[in-house]
């Protein structure tokens, strides 16, 4: 029997590791969903599971389908279609086969006495805030408004990434068009020179610099270019792999909110989802020490989810939160500013709502600013490359066009 080692989520926040022998995946999932663990990560640690071998690219399901299903399977619950029944259509309905399988299996799991948010976890295609959005909905009687409102958020956020992609799609075609010309220019125009550099060289005129450096360039890149994208080919699967692990996302969060521009983005973006999320729950009525533990994963960044998570404890104790988030230098003084006051008036819920609306408006405001800056920088990068090779090459036809 094989084992496997597993990573999960407990109820508290907290994840928990460790490992268990199952015949396949699936009795994993049902094992972890007994003992109240939402979980994270599965996979074979010893022996051979054909079933727990998954290609990453066929467990894959677009954010736009991942809306739409939530969003119908909102509308058919609302409309009093029973949850059986609304799975069933929508899995016969579903235009994507990945998405047609996992609805079938979670419309089985149901049919078996299994919660929803449990079925759901057993799925790779649902990530970690729309299980806890289904996983309070369900607890709370409000699972209606909680499908809403993660499609609403999944509608928003593929709206937001849709027109960063287009807007960065010049910016990164002349990127990846000025390099390769770049590249074939010293790989192979620059050897047709070599002979007359040589001859320049011995009869002791001497090459430029930039001249020097295009040769070197060109005879690396001839000599050791294949070796050269094998090596960052593994280096980018080992830092991919890195990234993954918990110390990896913490160092790695800590980084992005540190870099120019772009982290001021992350960082108010984190901060949105955050807001939004945790207003909608308290709207529903869950309490504020579980809304904190299910919108800390909704952030995308570990040190302001640790940072929500510290402040759960202290609100047990009996503080405030607008103290513990404040104290951990994470949110901005605005936005804490605003919470403090929500706080005292009793309105928490809506003023996050309300600061959600603002930091997203905000974040399309930067985003503008930065692809309109990305275009200028990525054509004066082009302009230095090749000014380079032809400097390379041009000027030591000049000085001896001079000598002579």
């Amino acid at each position: 029997m094989p084992e496997f080692a597993y990573t999960a989520r407990r109820s508290d926040g907290q994840v928990a590791q460790g490992s268990m022998q199952a015949t396949d995946r699936r009795q994993v999932l049902l094992a972890l969903a007994k003992q109240s663990l939402t979980p994270l990560q599965v996979k074979v640690k010893s022996g051979f599971d054909l079933k727990s071998i998954q290609l990453p690219l066929k467990k894959r399901v677009s954010g736009e389908i991942m809306a739409a299903t939530l969003s119908q399977l909102s509308e058919l619950l609302d409309n009093g279609v029973p949850l059986l029944e609304s799975l069933d259509i929508l899995s016969k309905q579903s235009t994507s086969p990945v998405m047609q399988a996992v609805l079938t299996e979670i419309r089985n799991d149901v049919a078996e006495g299994v919660n929803i948010d449990q079925a759901m976890s057993k799925h790779a295609v649902f990530d970690e805030l729309t299980l806890s959005m289904v996983r309070a909905g369900a607890e709370g009687a409000f699972l209606e408004d909680a499908l809403k409102r993660i499609s609403i958020f999944l509608e928003r956020r593929e709206e937001l990434k849709g027109k960063v992609t287009g807007a960065l799609a010049y910016p990164a075609f002349l990127l990846v068009a000025g390099i390769l010309v770049t590249v074939v220019l010293i790989v192979v125009f620059v050897p047709r020179f070599e002979a007359l550099f040589s001859r320049l060289e011995k009869s002791g005129q001497g090459l430029p610099m930039p001249t020097i450096l295009l040769l070197s360039a060109s005879d690396f890149l001839r000599s050791y270019g294949l070796l050269l994208l094998g090596a960052m080919a593994a280096v980018f699967v080992a830092f991919n792999q890195w990234a993954q692990t918990t110390r990896g996302r913490w160092l790695l969060d800590g980084v992005r909110l540190k870099l120019p521009v772009f982290g001021a983005i992350l960082h108010h973006s984190a901060v949105a989802r955050f807001c939004r999320v945790l207003g909608t729950l308290l709207t529903n009525g869950v309490p504020i020490v579980k809304a904190l533990q299910i919108s800390s994963s909704s952030t995308g960044n570990k040190r302001l989810e640790q940072a929500i998570l510290r402040s759960c404890e202290n609100i047990k104790s009996g503080e405030t939160l607008s103290a513990p988030l404040s104290a951990s230098g994470l949110v901005p003084p605005s936005v804490m500013a605003m919470i403090h006051v929500a706080e005292r008036s009793n309105t928490l819920d809506s003023v996050l709502i309300r600061i959600a609306e603002r930091t997203e408006l905000k974040i399309e405001q930067q985003l503008g600013t930065m692809v309109r800056l990305i275009e200028p920088l990525t054509l004066v990068l082009i302009g230095a490359l090749v000014t380079f090779v032809l400097a390379g090459l041009l000027l030591p036809i000049f000085d001896m066009s001079g000598a002579v």
